[in-house]
């Protein structure tokens, strides 16, 4: 099975999920359900989208920083060891 990550523009989180390719996850309570989690005060239909990562590049706790995380400025072309 492959990890996807699902975001919440509600409440602006990003969970890491595994599952098959076939599954489909469309609200945050099924995400939370999918993950193990406690959905809090987010309502349990509340929509969630995939981001696409190409295929487990970009890791969860990366999303939203502005500075790569070598350190180096514009991106490295995909070189950096610390994606």
């Amino acid at each position: 099975m492959r990890t996807y990550d699902y975001k919440c523009d509600f409440n602006e989180r990003v969970i890491e999920v595994r599952h098959s390719m076939a599954d489909e996850i469309r609200s945050w309570g099924e995400l939370c359900q999918k993950a193990g989690i406690d959905p809090g005060t987010t309502p349990s239909d509340t929509p969630v989208h995939k981001l696409a990562t190409g295929g487990q590049i970009v890791k969860s706790g990366r999303l939203g920083e502005t500075t790569p995380p070598c350190g180096q400025g514009p991106c490295c072309g995909g070189g950096c060891s610390l994606m």
